[in-house]
């Protein structure tokens, strides 16, 4: 019986720590939090200018299609550093099927070069 909570005791702290960090972040706001707002502080922040127009204004498409192609590229480099890591163990066939894997995202960004996607207007 000892040995079952001599094993799990790392745990229980763990999760102890986690929670009192977990209620220290929730409870700290309404401790330190400004008391007289005013209308400015109220009004609704807009990426540090005024609200002057109305929030359905038109929104230019480039900017979520450089947001997926950073997710993308972004995705390559995540696999790499495995493959990088156990490139050794791999052998020939791990080297080939990662050539693979960058070739067709190569191309994939070639392309998304060549129609213009990166292009800011």
């Amino acid at each position: 019986m000892n040995s079952i909570v001599a094993d799990y005791l790392p745990l229980a702290i763990f999760l102890g720590v986690a929670l009192f960090i977990g209620a220290a972040l929730m409870i700290a706001p309404f401790l330190v939090a400004y008391r007289r707002p005013d209308n400015e502080k109220l009004s609704a922040y807009e990426c540090g200018f005024n609200a002057f127009d109305d929030a359905r204004m038109k929104f230019d498409v480039k900017f979520y299609l450089v947001a997926i192609l950073f997710i993308i590229f972004d995705l390559e480099v995540a696999f790499l550093f495995p493959w990088a890591l156990v490139f050794g163990d791999l052998g020939w066939f791990g080297f080939w099927s990662m050539m693979l894997f960058l070739g067709v995202l190569t191309v994939g960004f070639v392309y998304e070069w060549k129609k213009g996607a990166l292009e800011w207007d």
